[in-house]
């Protein structure tokens, strides 16, 4: 299967079951699905709490456990499944390299190196942060190495860094959304690692003209920069994306230490109390729900309440069960985590189809693409990768 028919396939897909992915239960206790596929609705509440974390914590088992209530599932399961890249040995790095580079981090880098192929054109690292990555293909290929960061005390501390590994690292402090920045590309391999949204997609925008040999792009967080939706790449795309599908492609994680799951737990349980609230007293609607400062989840449940009331304009009556509204905020928490399995079952696709339509703009722009992952997902589940170079002729 060539890009085009699986991102076809995948797009089709996705089409005919959006009423199962789109909405989303923190918004609507059931979302109309539920009434369409009575059964499907009712084995995912009936899951127990042990079953629940199982499904949560393994997309496989919850496709396994989804495909004979929802025949799609084990489909999308195939036209998700990607081989890893072909990978090579790299040259150990040095001592001097780990500096500054949390663990989880460098085996990314690690793995991201590995498995772009062997280079012999300057290298340009895209949104560097501290210019690590860069870095270790320079050190691994003997490479002269730019890297481009907005950032100016990042794009510091990647000169110090370069100084000390004894690295030749130009450092380019520059907007990689400004179209100043294109012509850093020309004659470039251009690396990009988790370049968020805009900045991994606009590369590709402009892949036809800013003359690059060639790109190695792992994407990441899609949502961003797409406020007013998705803009595709690709002339065979035509699948309507707002911010709240985009962010759905990246929901899985990694499991977090426990104090966080504990954390992350409690502040959605407090929202959908207040949710429970303040549609006890306004009635049932769908409501945007804006970020919360972390300082408001500090203190008590009431007093969350209170500041988001204040914040939402609504009136409070003088006598409010707090404790009432926290436990209807934890059993919603309990529906929504289980509603939600069935809108994970389409995640993985919509990110597989988001980034074929990244693959196949490459192509129309001329270049040879080959996709696979570049790590296992138990490293991060952003470990899709986009290689390209440039048709010779």
């Amino acid at each position: 299967m060539n890009h085009r028919e699986r991102f076809l396939e995948l797009q089709s897909a996705l089409k005919a079951h959006e009423a199962l992915w789109r909405p989303s239960p923190f918004y609507m206790r059931r979302p109309p699905w539920c009434e369409a596929w009575p059964a499907l609705a009712a084995a995912a509440l009936a899951l127990d709490d042990v079953a629940l974390e199982h499904l949560v914590a393994d997309p496989d088992a919850c496709r396994a456990w989804l495909a004979p209530r929802l025949p799609v599932a084990a489909r999308l399961g195939e036209l998700c499944d990607l081989a890893p890249l072909p990978q090579r040995a790299l040259p150990p790095s040095g001592r001097h390299f780990d500096w500054h580079i949390p663990g989880r981090k460098r085996e990314q880098i690690e793995a991201f190196a590995a498995h772009s192929p062997a280079l012999w054109v300057p290298l340009l690292e895209w949104c560097a942060g501290k210019g690590h990555l860069g870095r270790r293909l320079a050190v691994s290929d003997g490479l002269p190495v730019s890297s481009l960061e907005i950032d100016p005390a990042l794009c510091a501390d990647a000169e110090h860094l370069a100084a000390r590994a004894g690295v030749a690292q130009t450092v380019l402090c520059a907007d990689a959304l400004a179209p100043d920045s294109r012509h850093h590309v020309r004659g470039q391999a251009v690396l990009a690692l988790h370049a968020c949204g805009e900045l991994h997609r606009s590369l590709v925008r402009s892949a036809a003209s800013d003359g690059a040999s060639g790109y190695r792009i792992a994407p990441c967080c899609y949502y961003r920069g797409a406020q007013d939706g998705y803009r595709p790449l690709s002339r065979d795309a035509d699948l309507q994306l707002d911010g709240g599908a985009l962010r759905l492609a990246v929901t899985e994680t990694v499991t977090a230490p426990r104090r966080i799951q504990h954390k992350l737990a409690r502040d959605q349980a407090w929202k959908l109390g207040f949710v429970a609230l303040r549609n006890a007293l306004q009635g049932e609607a769908i409501r945007p729900f804006k970020p919360v400062p972390t300082a408001w989840q500090g203190g008590s449940f009431a007093d969350y309440c209170r500041l988001l009331a204040g914040r939402e304009g609504l009136a409070l009556p003088d006598e409010v069960d707090w404790a009432r509204w926290e436990a209807a905020g934890e059993q919603r928490r309990g529906e929504v985590r289980r509603l939600e399995l069935v809108r994970h079952g389409f995640r993985r696709a919509l990110e597989v189809w988001l980034v074929m339509d990244l693959a196949l703009g490459l192509e129309e722009a001329g270049f040879e693409v080959e996709v696979g992952t570049f790590c296992d997902r138990a490293l991060t589940p952003r470990n899709l990768m986009v290689l390209a170079e440039r048709r010779s002729g």
